[in-house]
């Protein structure tokens, strides 16, 4: 069969009238169907030889029969969904196959739907359903389901591993009659049958036996328990007499307790008539108590109110005898200050005769002024130079600040840096705790080492954006993210053999190659591929050291691995077949692009990009390192700065000491020239100061005289206060007096009556004894008939009587056969508790399971008849199905013997052969004999239809006119049917055989 690549057509050899057998395959139809846009198959009615290359579509066929036939796709192995056989870019398949039978064929049709993969039949052009479908092939005795019948490539492995017993069933479907393995089945069904009765009876008659020795160990128990019911039931009458007694008990003491209450309140009203008279007299002195209370209140408030006025008074004549102090202190301070007056005076007479002495002797003022200039022209030249010097100071303050700034800023950020590294640490050790352990030693000894050690790639490679992380994870296995990366192999050594045999950590390291690769060129600029979408190669969106990029470009090509975007998937078939990269990367999938060693032909598969889980926080490797460099150069100038300013300062210093020497003396020569009209100045200024002084006299007389009058005044107003205060004692010693007769007058009221309350103690402490035992009886009594009351309802309670119901005679007759006292009853009670704890373990459910058991066994013992006899039954019915299905399987197995030698003895061999395939095909020698034997086999008359496939054939093969060759051309790269020759092809294989002659 010769196909082009979108309609097929077949080219067949065989008979030119060929006779089907019923079942047999005349026409088999596919549309948009796997490889195939169209296509028509006729096999013939014995051997049909599929040849074809790889992928040219041989496989296509097999499904067809096998799902045009009702088959399911887990029958051929490829893939579990029908819509998965569709054409790709196809919504619809059709497979169609024409099956021989008398008088007319049958048409089957099986239309496949990629939406909700989903299969629509029909039989002869008319809609059908599946069960339809298998009962018209059924009928037919095909079995698609079969391995013997039906065995596809990819199902020969499970062919293989198939037990005896299953290719004895598999062999009775394929070439038995129906009637064997229908007994087969029923013979199975039956021993099954018979197993289970046969455990069934096995398993009850045990039960039965174990039922009858239960049943025996509870006739014992229920004669324990109905002596154990007799003490249970002695022991409930003694609990219902209990409370009963218990209550004659308490009301009996409640009449005891009720009768001494009544005498102790008759002793209690003769106490309380004694003690009224007593009662009177301490009531009549408290009430003098009181009275006294009240007039002491009222003098002791008189005499606080006198006493406040007296203090008052003494205030003021306190405050009257400071102000004469004050006056007295202003008059001392009058005659000091007249005294410094005086002094002062002195001394400025004294000051301006010395200072006219110096005037006087000070001689004509010499030219100081050329001194006075050349003194300006140098500090002129100082204060320049020091304006330069501070601007310079200024400047480089400015200049050094802002390095500071840049200083912390960098610092900041490298902090920043180092905590995602921190982050990535972390996330090492959560994931990978044994590798973290190793970088952990790794730090610590890295002096052990030769060269450099990258540590795992997780940590060295830092994703310029967070976006690209997923790309570089999903191209580097997870394996080689947390592996150490060796620039020596020797390095690598020592490193496993430490921390895998030594700590026993389960690490993995690498070798970078020995030269680098980190700078190997792209196959081609990104500028070309611009076109498809492409931005970048895989290498430049990340960072890493160059031992970890030279393994990554050597081990994973990440230099020549372009990255794309939603344009690249777009135009994905176009990128594929023009663009020939072998990997690369959309915004969400991975493609892999592979060349056919048959075909030529691109095939192509992807995979849906995972999230990122390592690289989501990266650090710029290079930004670090200019950040460090930049910290490095920002000290070293800073220490520069600091020198320069040193400098500056010491010139400063240097400067302020000239400028001072200088305006020193300036300051000399101004003063010499200024000197005598200073000191004309200054004379005057002191004569002025001696006039004030002259003008600010003090006349103590008068000062004296006007004090004394003012403390004369003041004395006067004193002896009316001292007037006032002796009014105000007058009034106050009375009301004393009064206070003292008020408190004898208490003492003895209050001794009296602390002497009429002893004298009625006595009889007050026997009154209120008497009212405390009146309490605690009363008390008693009231809780007494509490528990009357309630030792009545447990009694009712346990006896089961209703309120008003009287109490039973027959309670009466039983509780007279039993103890009258709590004591006796108690000794009883445990008596009989004793005796029935002897019968632990036992309840009513042992007679209630007594019986149920007896009755179980009647039960058990007539089904385990009936099954019994139904076990016989059916080891009847097996013994003459087994004679049946024995006599057709000696039949069957004597032809398969004698086909079995025919086919060894024409290959040349004698006995079982048991062939063990893992790669390889069979021999060439071994391969012809097979074919040779299928030939002859398969091309015999009235055989059944076969279908061999295979995509090469060996040379000088032995044909048969019955077989009917299909071969398989199709596919982009098969040579076109119009430049078909085939008198070429003959004269080519005529000249092929007399060189293989010769």
């Amino acid at each position: 069969m010769a196909t082009a690549p979108q309609k097929g057509k077949v080219v067949k050899r065989g008979e030119s009238k060929p006779r089907f057998v019923l079942g047999s395959i005349v026409k088999i139809f596919m549309k948009n169907f796997l490889t195939y846009n169209v296509c028509e198959v006729y096999p013939g009615p014995n051997l049909n030889l599929i040849v074809g290359g790889n992928g040219t579509g041989k496989s296509s066929i097999v499904c067809a029969i096998c799902l045009g036939l009702a088959g399911k796709p887990s029958f051929l192995g490829r893939a579990d969904k029908v819509s998965l056989f569709v054409k790709e870019g196809c919504l619809k398949a059709i497979v169609e196959i024409e099956l021989f039978k008398s008088p007319d064929n049958i048409i089957i049709t099986r239309e496949i739907y990629v939406v909700n993969n989903t299969s629509v039949w029909f039989i002869n052009g008319k809609p059908a359903t599946l069960k339809m479908v298998e009962e018209q092939i059924a009928a037919l005795n095909i079995q698609v389901d079969n391995l013997c019948q039906f065995l596809p490539q990819d199902k020969v492995g499970e062919f293989t591993k198939l037990s005896k017993t299953e290719l004895l069933e598999a062999t009775e479907k394929s070439i038995g009659s129906p009637e064997m393995y229908q007994f087969h089945c029923e013979l199975k069904n039956f021993r099954e049958k018979e197993r289970e009765l046969e455990n069934l009876c096995r398993e009850k008659t045990t039960s039965l036996e174990k039922m009858k020795q239960r049943v025996e160990r509870y006739k014992q128990d229920v004669e324990r328990y109905h002596e154990c019911k007799r003490h249970v039931d002695l022991i409930e009458m003694l609990k219902k007499k209990r409370p009963w007694v218990e209550y004659e008990n308490v009301r009996e003491q409640h009449e005891e307790v009720k009768q001494c209450r009544n005498q102790v309140k008759k002793e209690l009203k003769c106490l309380k008539k004694m003690q009224i008279p007593w009662a009177k007299k301490i009531q009549e002195a408290e009430e003098n108590i009181k009275n006294l209370d009240m007039k002491t209140r009222d003098n002791t408030a008189e005499t606080r109110n006198i006493s406040q006025k007296c203090k008052e008074k003494q205030d003021a004549l306190e405050r009257k005898d400071k102000e004469i102090e004050e006056i007295n202190q202003a008059f001392r301070m009058k005659k000091d200050e007249e005294a410094n007056r005086q002094k002062k005076l002195y001394q400025t007479q004294r000051i301006i005769q010395e200072w006219q002495n110096e005037l006087d002797t000070e001689a004509v003022c010499e030219n100081l002024q050329p001194q006075i200039d050349a003194v300006n022209t140098e500090l002129k030249k100082l204060r320049e130079e020091r304006a330069n010097i501070d601007n310079d100071i200024s400047d480089l303050r400015a200049e050094k600040n802002n390095l500071e700034r840049e200083a912390k800023r960098i610092i900041d950020r490298l902090g920043q840096l180092n905590n995602i590294m921190h982050m990535k640490e972390e996330n090492l050790k959560m994931r990978f705790q044994d590798t973290h352990s190793a970088l952990m030693w790794l730090r610590n000894n890295r002096d052990k080492f030769k060269k450099r050690i990258c540590e795992p790639m997780m940590l060295e490679i830092n994703v310029k954006d967070s976006r690209h992380a997923k790309y570089v994870e999903n191209h580097i296995s997870s394996n080689d993210m947390r592996a150490f990366v060796f620039e020596c192999q020797e390095d690598m050594e020592t490193f496993l053999v430490e921390v895998r045999d030594h700590q026993k950590l389960r690490v993995n390291a690498v070798c970078a190659p020995s030269e680098s690769c980190a700078e190997n060129l792209p196959s081609r600029p990104i500028e070309e591929l611009h076109q498809y979408g492409f931005y970048s190669y895989l290498r430049e969106l990340f960072d890493a050291p160059p031992p970890v990029m030279s393994y990554l470009c050597y081990q994973y090509h990440v230099h020549n691995v372009p990255v794309g975007t939603q344009k690249t998937r777009d135009m994905i078939e176009r990128v594929i077949q023009e663009a020939n990269i072998r990997q690369m990367y959309t915004m969400e999938e991975k493609y892999v692009i592979k060349i056919s060693a048959y075909t030529n032909q691109k095939i192509s598969s992807n995979t849906c990009l995972q999230e990122a889980q390592y690289l989501t926080s990266s650090v710029d490797t290079e930004e670090r390192r200019q950040l460090e460099n930049q910290q490095q150069d920002i000290s070293s100038t800073l220490k520069s700065l600091d020198a320069r300013l040193t400098a500056l300062f010491d010139r400063q210093k240097l400067l302020d000491h000239k400028d001072n020497k200088l305006r020193q003396e300036k300051k000399e020569l101004l003063e010499r020239g200024n000197r005598r009209r200073q000191l004309e100045s200054k004379i005057a200024v002191k004569y002025d100061s001696l006039r004030q002084l002259e003008h600010d006299a003090i006349d103590l007389e008068k000062e004296f005289q006007l004090a004394n009058v003012k403390i004369k005044e003041i004395n006067k107003q004193k002896a009316e206060l001292v007037t006032e205060l002796m009014h105000l004692i007058e009034r106050i010693v009375p009301l004393n007096v009064e206070k003292v007769n008020l408190a004898f007058q208490m003492t003895r009221v209050t001794a009296e009556k602390n002497r009429l309350q002893s004298e009625c103690k006595a009889g007050t402490e026997q009154l209120r004894a008497a009212q405390q035992r009146f309490h605690e009886l009363d008390n008693r009594k009231h809780l007494l008939y509490e528990k009357c009351t309630e030792l009545m309802k447990q009694g009712r309670h346990v006896c089961r009587l209703g309120p008003d119901q009287d109490f039973p005679k027959e309670f009466q007759v039983a509780f007279q056969t039993l103890p009258n006292t709590l004591e006796e009853i108690d000794a009883f009670l445990n008596e009989e508790k004793t005796r029935a704890s002897c019968f632990a373990g036992l309840s009513a459910s042992v007679v209630e399971e007594y019986n149920k058991q007896t009755q179980e066994i009647q039960q058990l013992t007539e089904y385990l008849e009936e099954k019994k006899n139904e076990l016989n039954n059916y080891k009847q019915n097996i013994s003459q199905v087994k004679e049946k299905w024995l006599n057709l399987l000696k039949v069957m197995i004597e032809q398969i013997n004698e086909k079995f030698s025919k086919f060894f003895s024409s290959m040349q061999c004698v006995g079982e052969v048991d062939l063990h395939m893992e790669n390889e095909g069979m021999d060439q020698m071994n391969q012809r004999r097979v074919f040779e034997m299928v030939v002859e086999t398969a091309c015999k008359k009235r055989t059944s239809q076969y279908f061999l496939i295979t995509p090469k054939l060996l040379q000088n093969l032995t044909y048969n006119d019955k077989m009917t060759v299909l071969f398989v051309y199709n596919g982009p790269f098969m040579l076109d049917t119009y430049k078909w020759n085939i008198k070429r092809f003959k004269r080519r294989q005529q000249y092929l055989s007399s060189m293989t002659e010769s």
